[in-house]
């Protein structure tokens, strides 16, 4: 049994209104515990429609969602919240305490825990993000790489076996970014967090395991970076945007180099172009 199990899953925003919208038509997909897994779409595609069903912010008009076994019911939420954690594109929306060590604290102090538990989890909160040292300081005094960390931390403390993050970077400077990208892969790596990640950047999309792609509510292509990525003119189609290594590997193919197909960052390139390089040295 997959631990995300989505089954004809569709949504509509103000049914039976002049102004219904169905947002999520039929979307069938499971996604394997500890799994990368990145959402991508042009505006209005429905990638954060499905995002906030995962955690049950919404509830299917039709069709099932399950995570790890818990179905997405409006009984269930107080279950499923454990299960699945939120962090948005806005750090500023989550952070509500005074210091860093409170706010990570605040999900675990609604939950009753006792407080030597939460001071338990607060601790490996904040030192799975890298942010033991700032534990004391005011979170609107951090800058926006750290902000976005201190609200996965939050998430974090509730102990979810999977992470759901809506755009956490759309927000920050390329050094933020690279910061949260580090975050999520260190989640990954020591606690096997199930990931699913929105996201307009595809240099972070291309370090998960498996891309999705939805248009018009509905999956339109789904499959390893390597192939999604392989097919630049069809991405422009969808609205969006190849990796820029990739771009310039399917431009040197037009041009009559033998630059091999799934290739899109810059380490296999610059080896593909190395490797024709040698050839074409050792051939003269």
């Amino acid at each position: 049994m997959a631990f995300i199990e989505i089954e004809n899953l569709s949504l509509v925003y103000n049914g039976g209104e002049p102004n219904e919208h169905k947002a999520l038509d039929g979307i069938n997909l499971a996604v394997e515990r500890g799994e990368f897994v990145a959402l991508l779409g042009a505006n209005g595609s429905g990638k954060s429609t499905l995002s906030r069903v995962l955690n049950g912010l919404l509830l299917p008009t039709e069709g099932v969602c399950r995570v790890d076994g818990v179905e997405v019911t409006r009984e269930n939420l107080p279950k499923l919240r454990r299960k699945v954690g939120m962090v948005f594109q806005n750090p500023d929306n989550q952070i509500i305490a005074a210091t860093v060590e409170a706010d990570a604290a605040f999900g675990a102090e609604n939950l009753g825990l006792a407080p030597n538990v939460i001071r338990q989890r607060v601790d490996a909160a904040l030192k799975a993000v890298g942010m033991t040292r700032y534990k004391n300081h005011a979170p609107h005094l951090l800058s926006g790489g750290q902000k976005q960390r201190v609200a996965i931390a939050g998430a974090l403390v509730m102990e979810p076996s999977c992470l759901v993050l809506d755009e956490p970077t759309a927000m920050l400077d390329p050094e933020g970014r690279g910061e949260v990208a580090a975050t999520i892969a260190k989640l990954r790596r020591e606690k096997n967090i199930t990931v699913v990640l929105i996201t307009h950047f595809m240099e972070e999309a291309a370090a998960a395991d498996r891309i999705v792609i939805l248009g018009g509510g509905k999956i339109s292509a789904m499959g390893a970076p390597k192939d999604i990525f392989s097919d630049t003119e069809y991405l422009r189609r969808l609205g969006l945007a190849a990796p820029p290594f990739a771009d310039i590997a399917a431009d040197l193919r037009a041009r009559g180099l033998d630059i091999p197909a799934g290739i899109y960052d810059e380490d296999a390139l610059t080896a593909a172009i190395m490797a024709i390089v040698s050839e074409k040295k050792h051939g003269s």
